[in-house]
Formats: C-alpha cells, structure tokens, sequence
C-alpha cells in the first residue's frame, strides 16, 4: 500500500508565501512523477505544478514565476513552494503521484489534500 501524506497549508496574507510537503511511504519501487493539483470552491481541480523522476517542471501558466515544485528523491517527498500569494490562490492543495510498487505495478494516488487560504 501507498500513501500521500500532505503539510504546510494554512491561511496567509497576500503577498506572503506557503511551503506545502508530500510525502509518500509505502510500498515504493520508484515515484515516476509528483504533481500539485487545486481546487477552488465551485471549481474544477487543476494541475499547478509537476516534476518528473528527471526534475523536468512544468506549471501552470497562473502560477509561474511565483510558484517552485521540487523534490527529494531519497525522501520520497515533493515540495511547492509558494510565494507573492494572491487570493485567488486559495483552494485546497492535492498531491498527486504516479508510483511503480516493488511489484511492478504503476498506480496512480491521491493525497488527502491541504486548505491554503489566502486573505488579509
């Protein structure tokens, strides 16, 4: 089994920044890729950032220039940092993997999802 486990979400002014962290532990061969997804209220969820097993990035064209997603490899864990955060920023943050299991089986998973709220 796999899990994603998310942190570091919370209310912050505009203008201020956020780090959220995903960790993924279980049975774990290789994480081929880690994403960002949000979801504002009333709206559909959308990729804000990804990396690849290579460090390839790739965000949202929202997002760029103030977002960075990275990753520790020995950790099994990816980062989003966030900064110069606007209101319409606000949404709950999902961490998203594409994961190959000691089996050999390539799964999909979801993290449980962390609210960034961003307000004076």
């Amino acid at each position: 089994q796999v899990q994603l486990v998310e942190s570091g979400g919370g209310l912050v002014q505009p203008g201020g920044s956020l780090r959220l962290s995903c960790a993924a532990s279980g049975s774990i061969f290789r994480v081929n890729a880690f994403d960002w997804y949000r979801q504002a209220p009333g709206k559909q969820r959308e990729l804000v950032a990804a990396i690849t097993s290579g460090s390839s990035t790739n965000y949202a064209d929202s997002v760029k220039g103030r977002f960075t997603i990275s990753k520790d490899n020995a950790k099994n864990t990816v980062y989003l940092e966030m900064n110069s955060l606007k209101p319409e920023d606000t949404a709950v943050y999902y961490c998203h993997a594409e994961i190959t299991r000691w089996d050999g089986a390539s799964y999909r998973y979801w993290g449980q999802g962390t609210q960034v709220t961003v307000s004076s």
